[in-house]
């Protein structure tokens, strides 16, 4: 006898057959999707290198919930109880500053065996592992500025923790048998108006000419640029903007990362997406939510979370999109923040798998506005629920809220019997 669950399934899936929709297939081409879920939500950006330095680079964490990971061991066993509760087989996004290592080893001098356990732990659990040089929160950078600092001393010593983190990255995607990203962000920029935007760009190109300049096997690491807008000490001016990394991307062949909260707080990535797909080698997602600014809350199945899945799956840019999350709250728990997140974002894919995609195509090809606008609000009170509860009841995971309930025994049990 089936469950109520594959009931409203089955009553479902007749309702999305009568536009011609697949479930079934929705749902196997979901599976394939990874999320790359980021370790820095399990301990506010602290890492494991340089604990006692404070959080720089216009990054900031609010909120002192307890069960904070301390210790790597701490965080891997946060990160499997997360993704216990998320469908799907997805990656971890580590940054440099996570090395799991006794030693004291600086950013510029870390290898591939600094990180030997991560990957252990990533085959245990059949996972991928994604990369980011850590340009923050060290005294190299308190000034602001790190690939297009002024000094060249101190601008090679960034080149040299970029280069290591690219064969790192490489080194995960070999290891794992799934290509890693490792991705470039850097907070450098001005508070006030700079004399002179050309130079330290100028600087930076040249840095990432260096950085980049062995070739490494794209089936292992895949190299990406981030840019953002502004961020606290750098309100005037960013050396890495948009215009910047893009040029370079696309002159380059390296992923664009795209941040949902690195732009003006009226632009949307969402609708860049398919202008940047028909020019760009690949792209890279940071799925946030700014609020006012570049606050990284959690992500939610808001109106923008929805389009940017709808616009992945219309173009049919998943296969050269890299989907990862980037946010932190300390605030909540941790964990339930990692799920909440991912579950939102996961949705939000199926949501876009879900629409009557050749009529709405069609009916917008042959002029008829009427029809788009009628059926694309009739499919919004579909029951994509049912569709949602049997993935996560087929997957082994939690339907509906019943994850939390496992989060606060979690916390219980594990989380609040850690010491600050």
């Amino acid at each position: 006898m089936s469950s109520p669950i594959e009931r409203s399934y089955n009553e479902a899936k007749e309702l999305y057959a009568k536009h011609g929709i697949d479930v079934d297939q929705a749902l196997r081409k979901l599976e394939k999707v990874k999320i790359s879920i980021h370790c820095w939500q399990g301990d506010d950006v602290r890492g494991f290198l340089n604990r006692e330095q404070e959080l720089t680079g216009g990054i900031s964490v609010t909120g002192n919930y307890p069960g904070a990971a301390r210790t790597p061991d701490e965080l891997r066993a946060d990160l499997e109880k997360a993704l216990s509760l998320i469908p799907g087989k997805h990656k971890v996004n580590l940054h440099a500053i996570y090395a799991d290592t006794d030693e004291r080893v600086e950013l510029d001098a870390l290898e591939p065996r600094h990180y030997a356990k991560w990957v252990e732990w990533a085959k245990e659990q059949g996972l991928g592992l994604d990369f980011n040089p850590t340009c923050f929160s060290h005294e190299k950078s308190a000034d602001g500025f790190t690939l297009s600092h002024p000094d060249p001393a101190i601008r090679q010593f960034w080149i040299g923790h970029c280069k290591a983190s690219r064969k790192i990255g490489a080194y995960f995607g070999e290891q794992l048998g799934q290509t890693c990203v490792t991705n470039v962000w850097i907070p450098d920029g001005f508070k006030d108006t700079p004399f002179d935007r050309l130079a330290p760009r100028k600087r930076l190109k040249e840095a990432l000419d260096e950085v980049f300049a062995e070739e490494l096997n794209p089936a292992h690491n895949l190299d990406a640029v981030e840019s953002k807008l502004f961020g606290l000490g750098a309100e005037a001016y960013t050396v890495g903007s948009h215009e910047f990394y893009m040029g370079y991307g696309l002159q380059h062949n390296k992923l664009i990362c795209l941040d949902a909260g690195h732009f003006h707080p009226t632009e949307v990535i969402s609708n860049k997406l398919s202008a940047l797909s028909l020019f760009a080698e690949g792209i890279l997602l940071h799925v946030s939510r700014p609020v006012r600014w570049d606050s990284d809350h959690v992500v939610t199945l808001d109106d923008e979370l929805l389009d940017i899945g709808r616009e992945l799956v219309r173009g049919d840019l998943l296969a050269k999109t890299h989907i990862g999350l980037d946010f932190f709250d300390a605030s909540i728990n941790r964990v339930a923040a990692w799920v909440i997140g991912t579950r939102n974002t996961i949705k939000a894919l199926l949501r876009a798998m879900l629409e009557p995609s050749a009529a709405l195509r069609q009916a917008e090809l042959e002029g008829d506005y009427t029809t788009r606008l009628a059926l694309s609000e009739e499919m919004k009170t579909y029951p994509f629920g049912a569709v949602w509860d049997y993935y996560c009841e087929r997957q082994g995971v939690p339907v509906r809220e019943g994850w939390l309930g496992e989060v606060k025994v979690y916390e219980q049990e594990v989380l609040l019997k850690r010491g600050g």
